[in-house]
Order: structure tokens, then C-alpha cells, then sequence
């Protein structure tokens, strides 16, 4: 049986977008679906006072940082576990992402998050029936890239 290439159908995205958008602390930051593809996922994150970590100098803080990272790359996790289990029964392949979390990011913090908006990009490095590894970018407005983050998450 030869299975049918995986398309990440209008239902899909909303799922994922309605997914990420019921996790309160996603919301208490602001972060913002830019985009939902099999390749990448874009997530955004206007700045704001209360995510001031460095308030001399107006800086977005490192755990902000990170969460974004974390969660632009676990919509990447979900994004290639649905490709993965898209043969299994809708009940299944609910209770396999139902289990979705992070098992590891490693977060390099190459330049100050300075400016008004904040991007991250995330693309599946691997997807197998457990373990998914993505790869996340964080840049400013002005194109600086500011950290890159490496996350490992439960998936199946």
C-alpha cells in the first residue's frame, strides 16, 4: 500500500493554531501564528514592557526568548507527527500528540533581543514515531539573529 503524500490540510492548521492558541502562557506572552506549513512554522511576538529582562538597556528576556523557541518548534513537532501517524485512525493519532512536550532545548544566545517584533522560524530536522528534532531561529525586526535553539520533543 503505498501511502498518499502528507498535505497540511485548511482542518489541520486550524487544529494546531487552535492547539497552541488554548495554552494560556501562550497567550500571556503574545505569540502570534504566522505561519503553519510542512517546511516551517513562523511565529511572532510583539515586544512589550513585562518581557523586559534587561531593564537598563530594554531587552527581551532569555526565558522569553526560549519559550518562543520552544514553542515554534513544538507546532514543527506537531506539524511532522501528523505526517508521520496521518495512517493512523483520528482517536490514535489524538492520543499519540495528545502526549506532545519537550524533552530537551538547547538555546545558543548569540546578540540582545533588541526591537519592537520578534520572528521565529522553525523547521523539522527529524520526525520518527516517538522523537521529533527541530531546529528554531529567533530574529529581530531588523533581520538580527539573535538566538538559535535546538529542541527535542515527544511526539508519538
Amino acid at each position: 500500500m503505498t501511502q498518499r503524500p502528507f498535505e497540511l490540510t485548511p482542518e489541520l492548521v486550524e487544529a494546531v493554531q487552535a492547539f497552541f492558541e488554548r495554552i494560556p502562557f501562550n497567550r500571556l506572552l503574545g505569540i502570534q501564528i504566522d505561519t503553519l506549513s510542512e517546511q516551517r512554522v513562523l511565529m511572532s511576538l510583539p515586544m512589550q514592557d513585562a518581557l523586559i529582562g534587561n531593564f537598563v538597556h530594554g531587552i527581551l528576556h532569555g526565558g522569553v526568548i526560549s519559550s518562543l523557541l520552544d514553542v515554534a518548534g513544538g507546532a514543527m513537532a506537531l506539524i511532522g507527527a501528523f505526517e508521520r501517524h496521518q495512517h493512523l485512525s483520528p482517536a490514535e493519532r489524538m492520543a499519540r500528540l495528545s502526549k506532545l512536550g519537550t524533552i530537551d532545548l538547547r538555546v545558543d544566545y548569540l546578540r540582545p533581543g533588541r526591537g519592537q517584533r520578534f520572528t521565529a522560524n522553525a523547521v523539522l530536522l527529524r520526525s520518527g514515531n516517538k522523537v521529533a528534532v527541530v531546529r528554531s531561529e529567533l530574529h529581530s525586526d531588523d533581520g538580527t539573529l539573535v538566538a538559535v535553539g535546538t529542541g527535542t520533543y515527544l511526539c508519538g
